[in-house]
C-alpha cells in the first residue's frame, strides 16, 4: 500500500509585493511524524506567489521522500487550494506556470487539497517567517537539527559547489542570489548528451520526432562508445534518462552498458516535431515553404508547416520534464541523452536568455553540456558543447 504524506505549506510577503518567503513541512499521514522541513527567502514577491512557492517546495520534498506516495496538502490560502482543486479558474498569468509546476510534481490523482484555518498552519507559517527573517539578515534559512544530531529528513547536506557555480535563475521565477554557497546543498546536476550522428546529421537535415526516427550511423555508434568511455572514466554519472527516439536510446544504451546502469525513458525529452520539414535541408525548406520558414524564425509561437511543434510548445514540454526530473533526482548527477532543441532550451532557461538565443548556440553530435539546479530554484550552466572525448 502506497505511503501517504501530509504537506502543510505557507508563504508570505511583507508588503505584498515585498520581501517574501515560504515554508513547508512534510508529515507521515499515519504517525504525524515530521519528515522534512523546507523554507526559503525568495526576494520581492506577492503573497500568492510565495504561497505557491511553498506548495511547490513541499511537494518536491514529499516526492524526494517517496515518488509514489499520495499527498494531502493543507494550506490556509483559499486561493491556492481552490485553484489547485480545480474549483476556481487561474486568471492571473503569474499563477498559471506555478500551478502547472505543482501539478507536474505530484499529479492531481495522487494529491488532495484541503483548506485549513491559519491557526492550524502555524508550523509552515513559522518556517516562512524564519526564512524572511534570515533573508533580511542576508543569511539563508537552515533546517533544524533534531535529537540525535542529524539533519531533518529531506534537508540538504552541505557540499561546496565548484568555483564556476554562479547560480543563474531557472524558469521558475526564483531570484538570482549570487554565487552558489555550501548551504544550498548538493544540486541536481544534468549532464546533457546530444545523441551520436545519424545518416541525416552530416547532411544537416531536419530530424525531429515526427520523421523517420533514424538509427545511429557507424560514425554515431563510434561516437557513443567514445563518450561512454569518457563518462566511465569520470565516474560521476548516477542515473541515465533518455528521449524515446531511437538515436538517443542507442546512445544511452552504449553508456549504460559501460556504467552498469539502467536507462529510464522520458517522453518530454524528445526532439521538436518539424512537421512537413522533416528530412529536408534548411535550403530545401526555404525553397518550398519560404513564408512559413520566415514566420517560424521570427516567432517562437509559430509551428513548422504541416502541424509541427512551435518552440514555445517545446519549451513548455521541456520545462515540465525538467521540473519533474529535478524533483526525482535531487542531489544526484544524471545523464540526459536528448536532442539539440531540448538541450538548448534547458541552457536558455537556466541562463534566463531570450528565445533567439536558441539560434546562437552550437551543439555537436555526441557533445556534453551540464547544468546544475540548486534547492533555491537557481541554476548554473557548467559546461557547453564539450567534444574533447571525440578527438
Amino acid at each position: 500500500m502506497a505511503r501517504r504524506f501530509i504537506v502543510e505549506a505557507d508563504g508570505g510577503s511583507r508588503g505584498n509585493p515585498g520581501p517574501a518567503g515560504y515554508g513547508a513541512v512534510v508529515r507521515d499521514a499515519e504517525t504525524g511524524e515530521t519528515l522534512a522541513e523546507v523554507a526559503e527567502y525568495i526576494g520581492t514577491a506577492t503573497n500568492n506567489v510565495a504561497e505557491y512557492k511553498g506548495l511547490i517546495a513541499g511537494l518536491r520534498a514529499a516526492y524526494a521522500l517517496d515518488p509514489e506516495a499520495g499527498v494531502q496538502v493543507r494550506m490556509d490560502s483559499k486561493l491556492v487550494i481552490e485553484q489547485m482543486s480545480g474549483r476556481w479558474k487561474i486568471k492571473h498569468p503569474d499563477m498559471r506556470p506555478l500551478a502547472a509546476e505543482a501539478k507536474a510534481i505530484v499529479p492531481p490523482g495522487r494529491a488532495a487539497y484541503e483548506w485549513i484555518p491559519r491557526e492550524r498552519n502555524k508550523h509552515a507559517d513559522r518556517l516562512a517567517n524564519e526564512a524572511m527573517d534570515a533573508g533580511k539578515r542576508g543569511e539563508r534559512w537552515q533546517p533544524k537539527v533534531p535529537p540525535g544530531g542529524t539533519l531533518a529528513a529531506g534537508a540538504p547536506e552541505a557540499a561546496a559547489p565548484s568555483d564556476d557555480a554562479l547560480a543563474a535563475p531557472a524558469a521558475t521565477g526564483a531570484p538570482a542570489v549570487g554565487w552558489g554557497s555550501a548551504d544550498l546543498g548538493t544540486p541536481a546536476t544534468f549532464v546533457l548528451l546530444r545523441h551520436g550522428e545519424t545518416p541525416l546529421t552530416p547532411e544537416k537535415r531536419f530530424s525531429g520526432s515526427g520523421g523517420s526516427d533514424p538509427e545511429l550511423s557507424d560514425v554515431g555508434r563510434h561516437q557513443a562508445e567514445r563518450v561512454a568511455a569518457a563518462l566511465a572514466a569520470r565516474g560521476t554519472i548516477q542515473d541515465i534518462v533518455a528521449s524515446p527516439l531511437r538515436r538517443c536510446r542507442e546512445t544511452a544504451d552504449a553508456v549504460a552498458r559501460r556504467l552498469g546502469l539502467e536507462v529510464r525513458v522520458e517522453e518530454g525529452l524528445r526532439e521538436t516535431d518539424f512537421g512537413a520539414w522533416e528530412g529536408l535541408t534548411f535550403a530545401e525548406a526555404k525553397e518550398r515553404y519560404p513564408d512559413d520558414l520566415a514566420a517560424w524564425l521570427a516567432s517562437t509561437k509559430v509551428a513548422p508547416t504541416g502541424g509541427g511543434e512551435s518552440f514555445a510548445a517545446v519549451t513548455r514540454r521541456v520545462a515540465a520534464s525538467r521540473d519533474k526530473l529535478i524533483a526525482r533526482y535531487t542531489g544526484r548527477t544524471v545523464l540526459l541523452v536528448t536532442h539539440v532543441t531540448p538541450i538548448k532550451t534547458l541552457v536558455r532557461l537556466a541562463l534566463g536568455a531570450p528565445p533567439e538565443s536558441l539560434f546562437r548556440m552550437e551543439l555537436s553530435a555526441a557533445s556534453l553540456t551540464a547544468v546544475a539546479y540548486y534547492a533555491d530554484g537557481n541554476a548554473s550552466v557548467r559546461l557547453l558543447n564539450e567534444t574533447a572525448h571525440l578527438r
